[in-house]
């Protein structure tokens, strides 16, 4: 009896200290940089998003932040580095919801003074639910709150002893990995017609056109969200920024019937964001030479790294800027290239 009570009381000792050990480890190394950034010698290894992101705006040093959907992974944060002067990390959520971001931007206002935010504005994030979405999308809470006495799923996670610590020692000691292209995917993509068109399920048909003001509400909640952000940070500049869907985006949404609603809620996003001193909008969405070529897309909306650069490189010498008096007209520009993608363009990809 006495034995089994010492064996009990050993195992019991041991099990401790190897809880403790792992605890340690994960805490010390911290690949989803909950506690602490990298430590001296390791790289910022960034390749999951959900589980790193909320970290990084927490634990890193930096003056501004890429912010944006999945189109944003792919810019280097080097090329803001050294355009803009500052210190660039990336705040990304895949689908790219105004309140999703803002939670990311709350976070990271928390800890930091900012002098960019490089906004990119998806069409969909103006007429998404303004509520975030992590929770209902089973994102990994117990990494999003502040309670560290939940956070057994990460320090006491096979995986992440397993997998993640050492998938971030690799990348820090072996190989030419890039710590600006935190979240990029674009390496093992094609971007090509065959690739955009194999993921595009086009309607059959045209549906007729809703009103443009179908989506009045959460588009009047989006940007009260938006200017929330600006107001709050007279300090920081906001460069809000569209980037170049493809035509078989605009397609798509001319047969659904959402098209003028779409131009609509960009409009009036625009036209408010543009009282603000702090805030400047750039507009990239009406490059047809880009657009009608769907050699440089791999579906209806993500590019290849090139388009990246070119927009990080307009942005960086402020071209295609929007002002008070020319956005109406742009838009405007949108609407007939929309058209003429659909009577037109298109039909260099599919038959009449």
């Amino acid at each position: 009896m006495e034995k089994d009570v010492k064996f009990i009381k050993s195992f019991f000792i041991r099990t401790l200290f190897l809880l403790a050990a792992v605890i340690a480890v994960v805490v010390i190394f911290d690949p989803f940089y909950q506690y602490h950034k990298p430590l001296p010698g390791l790289k910022a290894v960034l390749t999951d998003k959900e589980y790193q992101c909320i970290g990084t705006l927490r634990t890193f040093d930096y003056d501004a932040l890429v912010v944006g959907s999945s189109v944003c992974e792919n810019y280097n944060n080097r090329w803001f580095d050294e355009g803009f002067d500052c210190r660039t990390i990336k705040a990304i959520r895949s689908y790219g919801a105004t309140a999703d971001l803002c939670y990311l931007l709350d976070n990271a206002y928390a800890s930091n003074d900012l002098k960019y935010v490089f906004y990119n504005i998806d069409p969909s994030s103006l007429s998404a639910s303004t509520e975030p979405t992590y929770e209902s999308t089973g994102c990994p809470m117990y990494l999003y709150d502040t309670n560290i006495f939940n956070d057994y799923p990460y320090v006491l996670n096979k995986d992440v002893l397993m997998e993640k610590l050492p998938y971030m020692l690799a990348y820090s000691f072996i190989g030419d990995y890039d710590e600006g292209d935190s979240y990029n995917w674009a390496q093992w993509k094609a971007f090509n017609r065959d690739m955009a068109m194999g993921l595009y399920t086009r309607l059959p048909y045209v549906k007729e056109m809703r009103p443009e003001t179908v989506n009045s509400a959460e588009l009047a909640g989006n940007i009260a969200l938006l200017t929330g952000q600006v107001k709050a940070h007279p300090e920081t500049t906001f460069k809000f920024f569209f980037s170049p869907y493809s035509m078989l985006w605009w397609d798509n949404a001319y047969r659904s019937g959402d098209r003028d609603a779409v131009i609509y809620n960009e409009k009036q996003a625009i036209g408010t964001l543009l009282q603000y001193d702090n805030v400047e909008v750039y507009f990239y969405q009406d490059d047809a030479e880009i657009i009608t070529n769907l050699d440089n897309y791999m579906d209806t909306i993500h590019f290849s790294k090139d388009i990246n650069y070119y927009v990080y490189d307009k942005l960086a010498r402020g071209e295609e800027r929007l002002t008070k008096e020319n956005y109406e007209e742009r838009l405007e520009h949108m609407r007939e290239l929309s058209e003429r993608i659909v009577t037109e363009d298109i039909f260099e990809y599919y038959e009449k």
